[in-house]
């Protein structure tokens, strides 16, 4: 009796297992969202403030630049999955090493060309001195953000 108990606990722990990685996983993903979510609130304060945008220029504004900042992302992401793939590949190639530094290159002009089709679209919505003043407002709070992190990384290893 002892041993199908030993072998029905053994099946059902099979069962579940993946399940419950996949929850975690899921829960990951959860966090890492929620994560992205209030950060895209705190820069929305941010250039609010910095900016000084109306309400009507935020809501006009806001959707258009993060359109941008996702489709910037995407480029990016993909970009540096392919250069993390060749840096670990232990025989990669100089055809393959070549490739990937033209993508990462690539990678740059087209952000670059994204960028300054949404200016055009910005136009429209900020004045001349905001327009000016949002490349330095996003220079600043990437300074910031970076501050903030290196301070509480600092604040853990002391605990």
């Amino acid at each position: 009796m002892s041993h199908r108990f030993l072998i029905y606990i053994t099946l059902l722990f099979a069962a579940l297992l993946p399940q419950a990685a996949g929850a975690q996983l899921k829960t990951a993903e959860n966090l890492r969202e929620k994560w992205f979510s209030e950060i895209r609130q705190v820069k929305r304060n941010y250039f609010v403030k910095e900016l000084d945008l109306s309400r009507e220029q935020q809501n006009k504004f806001f959707p258009l630049y993060e359109e941008m900042e996702d489709r910037t992302f995407r480029i990016d992401d993909e970009a540096r999955q392919m250069g993390q793939r060749i840096a670990e590949a232990k025989d990669a190639t100089d055809t393959e090493y070549e490739k990937a530094a033209e993508a990462l290159y690539d990678a740059d002009v087209q952000t670059s060309q994204i960028r300054r089709e949404y200016m055009d679209k910005f136009k429209t919505i900020l004045t001349s001195r905001q327009l000016f003043d949002l490349k330095n407002v996003e220079r600043k709070f990437s300074r910031e953000m970076m501050r903030q992190h290196n301070r509480l990384r600092s604040e853990k290893k002391r605990n």
